[in-house]
């Protein structure tokens, strides 16, 4: 019987992007150097085994802390527990840059163009939306887009 990770995939079936990292494997070397895909997908695989250590690792940390979520706080000191303490600087602030990252697109919205809408403009604007993918999965054109209504003329 072969090793079940969390979510019931076998280990074998994770994985990383290899498009992804083919370019993150391309921007750290070199113009002129060439990797063999052989040796690409051998850099995947120790990518793979060492998130997979990393996360066991902060599992235990979180276990002998009686917590039931990982935290950042765990990772770190799972990086520090298997020998990996000299990249603790840059993985904290790493976590750092990401969390500013993360409250920025928070607060300005995923779909946010910078303008705020109010609630009724959200919900014309959704009923417009369905309105024309009805109308595309209906095979028609989308209707004709409504004028938008100043609201200093509005009572």
């Amino acid at each position: 019987m072969e090793p079940m990770d969390i979510v019931g995939k076998s280990k074998e079936d994770a994985s990383l992007p290899k498009a992804t990292m083919t370019k993150i494997i391309k921007e750290m070397l070199p113009p002129d150097v060439r990797v063999a895909r052989d040796a690409q997908d051998l850099l995947i695989e120790c990518c793979v085994e060492f998130i997979n250590l990393i996360s066991s690792e902060s599992n235990e940390v979180c276990n002998r802390e009686e917590k039931r979520t990982i935290a950042p706080e765990h990772v770190l000191k799972a990086l520090q527990v298997l020998g990996f303490g000299e990249y603790i600087e840059e993985v904290y602030a790493a976590y750092e840059q990401h969390k500013l990252e993360t409250m920025d697109s928070l607060r300005g919205g995923k779909w946010s163009n910078g303008a705020e809408m109010t609630e009724e403009e959200a919900v014309a604007e959704q009923q417009r939306m369905f309105a024309e993918a009805r109308a595309r999965m209906n095979g028609g054109t989308a209707p004709p887009k409504q004028p938008e209504v100043e609201p200093s003329l509005e009572s």
